[in-house]
């Protein structure tokens, strides 16, 4: 392979097998069920206690649906995650339940829902008998909790459940164990990205901020980019392609600038860009072809060409004689003394005299019987087998009508209104020298750095948003001087789209220009930025196994409403739905009444 040639591997998902829960989910008690309900991808496992509660989350798919037509891929039943297999012939079938990173469309949930609970093998009849820990978005509308509430109790009937954040669980899970701890959390996801501010191992919600920036509008981005620089590989340009690219071959510039400036040299771009190989067919070449099979492939194309080239004369020879024919019919006119037709016939072949009608004939006569031998010759040939390895230019030449023949020829253009059609000669193609695998490559040069620098700068894209610099400066301006020190000595990384290399760089640069100088701060990324997140939510389900404080069960839901969230570390902020209260209703319909009564006394007494 030559050098920064990279194939695309376009993996395709292998569909989830049906696990059984086993032992460990059945115990003395239920084993809570891990959900990390992400907008990009759904992960599920079991909390199991113990030394080892196990590896990564059991099942892993994309939270992606497709309603399949009656007879598609075995029936109309619709596929979920990795039952889906490629997404790219699916992408306009594709329906997610999520609103930007909000849940919406519960119908689609249960799909994912239902996914989940077969594949984790939940054997529970009727209901699924676990506790469930399961990640919401920050400050997650009251509706949306509302209906997840009333699909998990009312539906799958569960005994209890504990909403968090994913990225504050992904927090809980790389801070020291019994600490309690502060700090600000740059969560970059799917949809979003948001910086938390955490103070005292609770979440400072009127604080928080979000940028509508993601890693889907980064694959957005990175697509429109190639497509624009490669218009001839539109349909390969994929969003799957693309999010390989962001996955594997992208990079934060620590500056931006001066990592632009460096892609100006020829040099430095050669050595660093990225030759992304595309899908193609060799067949095209002709490469494959054997010598024998290219000699029996050009004889058989001078085959072709012999026999058109005899039917273009057995044509042009029919009509000549049809001319000579007529010509001669009108020699006979004047023989026989019909000298008014003869005229007439004159005039419309455009003649004078009749031995210019004598010469035309001869001149006729002979091109006919010429064009006669040529046929009889091209005949003989054909019958002879071809042996020469290079034989179609004697003979070409000889299937060519001469200087003299074409001349004569042309000398009865006027006579008649009909076009003669030309004998074509055959056009020898020549194939340029092509490199077909060099034409099917994506030259990724400055796009490895473009594409994720929009959650720094959403102006290249053409939003009107702060970047995670400015937001950040924003945030830490609402403190004291105090309170900006403490923060800034744990900013936190977590979230996919953070994985990007130079990401810790650039967020240090980023602080070190905002920061007074000489002043300390620490950035730390999380060991796994996309699965600590379950990790964490994991960890905190086996740490409060027996706490009711944080478990909302089936009979608050049904006291306090679907919306109810008992807070915890990793949770959240509740603010309950604020009704006008029926009390003063009443009062109001009570002091409306006795006015109305006073008002229709005091008319009485004036009457």
């Amino acid at each position: 392979m030559a050098a920064n040639v990279f194939p695309f591997r376009d993996a395709r998902a292998a569909p989830d097998p049906v696990l059984e829960a086993g032992p460990v989910a059945h115990g003395p008690l239920p084993v809570p069920l891990v959900l990390d309900n992400g907008s990009f991808q759904v992960r599920a496992g079991w909390a199991c206690p113990g030394q080892d509660p196990g590896p990564e989350p059991r099942l892993q798919f994309r939270a992606v649906c497709a309603r399949g037509r009656g007879g598609a891929r075995g029936g109309s039943g619709p596929q979920v995650g990795n039952a889906l297999g490629s997404l790219e012939p699916l992408r306009w079938m594709l329906r997610s339940p999520f609103d930007r990173n909000v849940p919406v469309n519960l119908e689609l949930q249960e799909l994912l829902l239902d996914y989940s609970f077969q594949h984790l093998g939940v054997s529970s009849q009727g209901c699924v008998d676990h506790p469930i820990v399961l990640t919401e978005a920050v400050c997650n509308p009251l509706y949306s909790r509302q209906m997840m509430s009333e699909l998990l109790f009312e539906c799958y009937r569960i005994p209890k459940v504990a909403y968090g954040i994913d990225s504050l669980f992904s927090f809980y899970h790389n801070k020291p164990r019994n600490s309690v701890c502060s700090g600000l959390i740059i969560s970059s996801g799917y949809q979003c990205t948001h910086i938390l501010p955490i103070l005292e191992g609770r979440l400072d919600a009127k604080n928080c901020k979000r940028i509508n920036l993601g890693g889907s509008q980064t694959a957005g981005y990175l697509q429109r980019l190639l497509q624009l620089k490669y218009p001839g590989h539109l349909a390969a340009i994929t969003l799957s392609r693309m999010e390989e690219i962001l996955h594997e071959h992208s990079y934060i510039a620590e500056n931006y600038v001066e990592e632009l400036h460096k892609w100006r040299c020829p040099d430095y771009y050669e050595n660093n860009v990225h030759k992304m190989q595309l899908p193609f067919s060799s067949k095209l070449l002709g490469s494959t072809l054997t010598s024998e099979e290219k000699q029996e492939r050009r004889q058989q194309q001078l085959r072709r060409l012999q026999e058109l080239n005899a039917r273009r004369r057995e044509e042009k020879l029919q009509l000549d004689q049809e001319r000579l024919d007529r010509l001669l019919y009108v020699q006979e006119l004047l023989e026989d003394g019909q000298m008014d037709q003869f005229h007439k016939a004159l005039i419309e072949l455009n003649m004078d005299s009749p031995e210019e009608l004598q010469s035309y004939i001869q001149k006729l006569s002979a091109a006919v019987e010429q064009a006669k031998q040529k046929i009889l010759q091209a005949e003989v040939n054909l019958e002879v087998d071809v042996v020469d390895s290079k034989p179609e230019t004697p003979d070409l030449e000889q299937l060519e009508p001469s200087l003299e023949d074409v001349e004569s020829m042309n000398d009865f253009d006027p006579l008649f209104s009909e076009e003669t059609p030309g004998v074509e000669k055959p056009v020898t193609t020549v194939q340029p020298v092509f490199n077909l695998a060099a034409y099917h490559q994506l030259f990724v040069g400055t796009e490895r750095i473009r594409a994720p620098e929009i959650i720094f700068q959403p102006s290249l894209i053409g939003e009107e948003q702060a970047g995670i610099a400015e937001t950040l400066q924003y945030i830490l301006d609402r403190y004291p001087k105090d309170i900006q020190e403490m923060l800034v000595q744990n900013v936190f990384l977590t979230g996919g789209n953070t994985m990007y290399p130079g990401m810790k760089a650039r967020m240090e640069k980023e602080l070190l220009e905002m920061r007074p100088f000489q002043s300390s701060f620490q950035v730390q990324l999380a060991s796994n930025p996309v699965l600590d997140a379950w990790y964490g939510a994991r960890d905190w389900a086996l740490d409060h196994l027996d706490d009711s404080e944080v478990w909302i069960t089936r009979k608050e839901y049904e006291e306090k409403g679907g919306e109810y969230l008992k807070e915890h570390c990793a949770s959240n902020i509740y603010v309950p739905i604020r009704l006008p209260k029926q009390a003063s209703r009443s009062s109001d319909a009570q002091a409306s009444s006795k006015g109305s009564a006073a008002g229709g006394g005091g008319a009485g007494e004036q009457a």
